[in-house]
């Protein structure tokens, strides 16, 4: 059993959602010599998340930015304020979304649906570069 990890540094991405999984996968050539097993992608912050989702309609990040924002309004009193506005409703987002995921991997490639790719979901007006982990075991 093969395990590899290695860190990636993405650059910095407008607020918004963002379907990274090209990124990801150039940063893993190794992944094509897994038969099968498992590929983990973990974001080391607090402000941003992780999804899978749809990689084809460009409305869609659009839309899940939208319902986000409504869910977690900058508006809303929130406690927590010494990082600006945007701070506090991203801490939620991300709460909501998840820090993580766990890809299938099957004869040398990711075991993703048609129409799904990886989002980096940048819930910060300047979050800055992000950084993941990826972790893939298997063989």
């Amino acid at each position: 059993m093969a395990w590899i990890q290695k860190q990636i540094r993405l650059p910095a991405l407008p607020r918004g959602f963002h379907i990274v999984t090209r990124e990801v996968l150039s940063e893993v050539p190794e992944l094509a010599q897994i038969e099968t097993g498992l590929m983990h992608v973990f974001i080391m912050h607090t402000s941003a998340s992780l999804s899978i989702n749809e990689n084809a309609d460009p409305d869609v990040p659009v839309d899940l930015e939208m319902s986000f924002n409504k869910i977690a309004p900058e508006s809303f009193p929130y406690v927590h304020t010494c990082e600006g506005p945007d701070d506090m409703p991203a801490h939620v987002k991300a709460s909501m979304i998840g820090n993580s995921l766990t890809i299938p991997i099957s004869g040398g490639r990711l075991c993703l649906g048609t129409w799904q790719g990886i989002y980096l979901c940048e819930h910060r007006n300047h979050g800055g570069s992000r950084r993941l982990v990826v972790t893939i075991q298997g063989e």
